[in-house]
């Protein structure tokens, strides 16, 4: 299957490794911080006290950031887990049909996610919430990236969707299963 909107799904890619590099870094400089500090120590002179306020709480949300904003990308390049025992035995007519359904119920579950996430940011943005933790950031930053990613997500399984759905209808025993190989041959 080919996607229209890859191009979105990989910016949400890059998104997720910024994210990740943006942690390595800050944990990197924490990290320096305390060994200079400590070597300063180790050689009898006072400590410069350098630290990154809230790093911890800045790398949490950039986890989210990074492990959401790339749901939509290992969708459609077939890298969630998928148990597919019962699916691979089934005929291709078949197949397309049940795939069909799960796409309908992820999608529904991840509409619902979304709109509440959607709530959940503009709600705080109408209270001013900020984090609870040494730096006072605005609540509605991070609801914001999690409502976009499982917003791509959306747009990513509706397209997986109508692919299938375009092929349930017009030729169902043309369906081959949506991973990289084909399952049914390792069985």
């Amino acid at each position: 299957m080919t996607f229209k909107f890859d191009k979105l799904y990989r910016l949400g890619a890059w998104g997720a490794a910024a994210c990740m590099v943006a942690i390595c870094a800050l944990i990197a400089l924490q990290v320096t911080f305390r060994l200079v500090d400590a070597l300063l120590v180790l050689v009898g002179l006072s400590r410069l006290g350098m630290s990154i306020t809230g790093v911890s709480e800045i790398a949490s949300y950039l986890l989210v950031g990074a492990t959401f904003l790339g749901l939509a990308y290992t969708f459609v390049h077939h890298a969630h887990i998928r148990v597919t025992l019962l699916i691979t035995r089934l005929p291709s007519a078949i197949r397309v049909w049940f795939e069909v359904f799960c796409l309908i119920i992820a999608l529904a579950i991840s509409l619902m996610l979304s709109y509440g996430l959607i709530g959940l940011a503009r709600e705080s943005l109408q209270y001013n919430d900020v984090s609870s933790g040494f730096v006072s950031i605005p609540l509605w930053i991070p609801q914001l990236v999690l409502a976009t990613s499982v917003g791509l997500l959306c747009l990513a399984l509706a397209e997986a969707l109508f692919m299938a759905l375009r092929i349930a209808i017009r030729d169902p025993a043309s369906f081959r299963e949506a991973t990289a190989n084909d399952d049914s041959e390792v069985l």
